[in-house]
């Protein structure tokens, strides 16, 4: 394995080789995500409500999908990085079996949940309905979700990020074509609103789930079957040790969600539509950090199993300025164009009005929050997942939602935003004292 450009090519080309493709297929995944939101707004103001209501399961999906197959890719570049190879494709057959599993959690979550959940929030029939259309569709039809991210991470793992940014970035494109199609119904198809946005998504997803069949098996480090799905006892508790802690870390963000909804709907059911915009808004700043941290994590990974401190260090730097540049952008973005920003979700003035405020206070966090992504891809590569899960649970449980709470409940909606500032501070602090930690103990 000394020819993997992961522990020779020099550190800023190789970020750029690493990181470049999968954030520009994340910009593409934040532009679905906006496109399908602006399509479905244009159908109508209920049905953009009914979306953003169904997001924090949505988010719970996409948390398992990506947290375990995060853990996946870990154990594979450390494999790599070490010479063992055999092992290596062993993770990645024991990270396929655990997709599978989850895929089928969630057909049942999708049957037996989504009218439960929906009912927490809303009591209108119309509103309700289409919120569990939604959900019902995206989770029990989300094998795509999971086979197409599984595909990824394993490429990643291997110093690939051509394929997985082709991979992201077709389903995408795919569900953006589909969008308009099947939610007014184009071309003699029947306008399908909500319903049509869910089934336009879940096609995307099986279409990057078939390319990334196609470029795995092609893959020269990973020697791996589609049919031959396993659970390894060694591998599945490497697996487990960074993909239970990033599944955490990032389901927190659907109980954070859920909260956030809960606490906004008080003042005013268009809060819950404002922060669900924002957060479509937001993908476009924190998609680019997620895709370089996504190309860092297998640099830091390898180096790290083949004991090269510098490289490992070097990269973890050259990740900060560049994270911390986005993100400023994206503070700087939102503060100067957020009712720009906000009329392309056809918003009403009382929208504007609300959403104006979010985007502006929220994207103050922005900054703050780029430096402790960039250290937790140290924990995560090192296989110490655990720490990223309790930075994000001091972030988006223990600060962030009673910080909410309490603004609201003194100050009222607008006071209310300035949680996530608040909350950033802290994890900072948290994410900090631990980065410092991980760093004494590595004795090479």
């Amino acid at each position: 394995m000394s020819d993997n450009r992961l522990g020779t090519m020099p550190i800023g080309k190789l970020l750029i080789y690493m990181s470049v493709p999968t954030m520009f297929s994340m910009l593409i995944q934040a532009l679905y995500n906006i496109v399908d939101s602006i399509f479905v707004a244009r159908f109508s103001e209920t049905a953009l409500t009914a979306v953003s209501i169904a997001f924090p399961l949505q988010m719970m999906l996409f948390a398992f999908a990506i947290g375990m197959n995060t853990g996946t890719c870990s154990v594979i570049s450390r494999r790599l990085g070490a010479g063992k190879e055999k092992e290596a494709s062993l993770a990645a057959e024991t990270g396929y079996g655990v997709d599978l599993c989850l895929y089928l959690l969630f057909v049942m979550i999708g049957l037996f949940l989504s009218r439960p959940f929906v009912s927490l929030y809303v009591s209108d029939p119309e509103l309700s309905n289409m919120s569990v259309t939604y959900l019902r569709i995206c989770l029990c039809l989300s094998v795509g979700v999971y086979i197409a991210t599984f595909c990824e991470k394993t490429l990643q793992a291997t110093g690939d990020t051509i394929h997985p940014m082709i991979i992201q970035g077709s389903g995408a494109i795919f569900n953006i074509i589909m969008d308009p199609i099947l939610i007014f119904g184009y071309f003699g198809l029947p306008a399908m609103g909500v319903k049509g946005a869910a089934i336009a998504t879940v096609m995307g997803q099986c279409f990057s789930m078939l390319l990334g069949i196609f470029f795995l098996k092609r893959n020269r480090y990973i020697k791996f079957r589609f049919t031959h799905p396993r659970i390894d006892k060694n591998s599945i508790s490497d697996i487990l040790k960074v993909g239970l802690p990033s599944v955490v870390m990032q389901g927190i963000g659907t109980i954070m969600t859920a909260a956030m909804n809960a606490i906004v709907i008080t003042f005013n059911v268009l809060a819950t539509t404002a922060f669900g915009v924002y957060f479509k808004l937001q993908s476009f700043v924190f998609m680019p950090v997620f895709g370089l941290n996504s190309g860092l994590m297998p640099i830091v990974g390898y180096n790290y199993g083949a004991r090269n401190r510098k490289r490992m260090m070097d990269a973890l730097k050259l990740g900060l300025v560049v994270a911390f540049t986005i993100m400023t952008t994206g503070t700087i973005v939102f503060n100067l164009f957020p009712d720009a920003l906000l009329s392309l979700f056809n918003a009403s003035s009382d929208m504007t009005a609300i959403g104006e405020k979010c985007l502006r206070t929220i994207s103050l966090s922005f900054p703050i929050a780029s430096i402790s992504i960039i250290m937790i891809s140290l924990f995560q590569a090192k296989g110490d997942g655990y720490l990223s899960m309790i930075v994000s649970i001091i972030r988006q449980i223990v600060v962030l939602i009673p910080s909410a709470w309490l603004l609201g409940h003194f100050f009222g909606l607008d006071a209310v935003w300035y949680s996530f500032v608040i909350a950033e501070v802290f994890a900072l602090m948290v994410s900090s004292t631990f980065f410092r930690m991980e760093l004494k103990r590595i004795d090479f």
